[in-house]
């Protein structure tokens, strides 16, 4: 199995063109928001969209719950498709999400950027942001069962298959989930902190935090960069190193775990001797 992936912030207009770059590029199967499409249809797992907050729906999207990867794996399992197109903001959740179905690496990325215009990327992000509109690359009867409640529009694309073979006609609906309306996530620093010192809570005989700072990313959607005081008892070079290995580990496991965001970068600035 070949793993293609498509990335691009949030709100940019993948899911609106994610059948078009599935079919240009012979991908059997989509992945997006955490479910899997095969010939129109969704065949598994459960969408990030149904969730009531955007904390949840990012664990859906990246198949945290093993239910619900074990579901899209036999699907998959069943299916063999030779090649598989994941939607994802970073090339980093479409690594998490590889890692939670036993996918292999992606094999190519294809950006945004490279297949939409920016007046186009524009308009998505107005549609996402100002309307609440979320793409699902499937038709409109195929959701009114799996979202009833939801308000769905129907979307209509044409594209041509070359070869004299006329054009292709490929339909996407569009649902408004409920944590579209919440507006922006954000966290204190202390929340942040208090997670840091949560998550180290094991290691205080070995480590000692002194400050914590934090700053959302820039280029990363959902990211989060950490800066950090710490001092560590003393030992040799190889024991600092792995002291500092574990905590970042830690941190960053909890953190993701808890808020929902990425940790793009943990700045470390340790000083060696006996914590207080």
């Amino acid at each position: 199995m070949e793993v293609i992936a498509f990335i691009g912030p949030a709100g940019t207009g993948k899911s609106d063109r994610a059948l078009v770059v599935a079919y240009e590029n012979k991908c059997a199967c989509i992945i997006d928001d955490g479910i899997l499409i095969y010939r129109n249809r969704i065949v598994a797992g459960r969408s990030a969209k149904k969730e009531a907050n955007p904390i949840a729906a990012v664990r859906r999207a990246i198949f945290e719950d093993p239910d619900q990867a074990r579901d899209v794996q036999r699907v998959l399992g069943n299916i063999c498709p030779n090649r598989v197109l994941i939607l994802g903001t970073s090339v980093k959740m479409v690594n998490l999400i590889t890692k939670a179905l036993g996918m292999p690496a992606p094999k190519r990325y294809i950006r945004i950027e490279d297949i939409a215009r920016p007046e186009e990327i524009r308009q998505a992000h107005d549609a996402r942001h100002k309307e609440g509109k979320h793409v699902i690359p499937v038709p409109t009867m195929e959701l009114r069962p799996e979202f009833k409640g939801y308000l769905i529009d129907p979307l209509r694309t044409l594209f041509h298959r070359g070869h004299g073979r006329g054009t292709e006609r490929m339909e996407k609906s569009v649902v408004r989930p409920v944590f579209s309306y919440y507006g922006k996530l954000t966290f204190a620093n202390r929340v942040v902190a208090d997670l840091v010192h949560y998550a180290l809570r094991d290691m205080k005989d070995e480590l000692q935090v002194h400050s914590v700072s934090s700053r959302k990313s820039e280029g990363m959607t959902n990211g989060i960069r950490l800066t950090m005081d710490v001092s560590i008892r003393g030992g040799s070079p190889q024991l600092v190193k792995d002291t500092i290995h574990e905590a970042r580990r830690r941190v960053q496991k909890e953190i993701e775990y808890t808020t929902g965001m990425f940790v793009e970068k943990i700045r470390m600035s340790v000083t060696t001797g006996v914590t207080k």
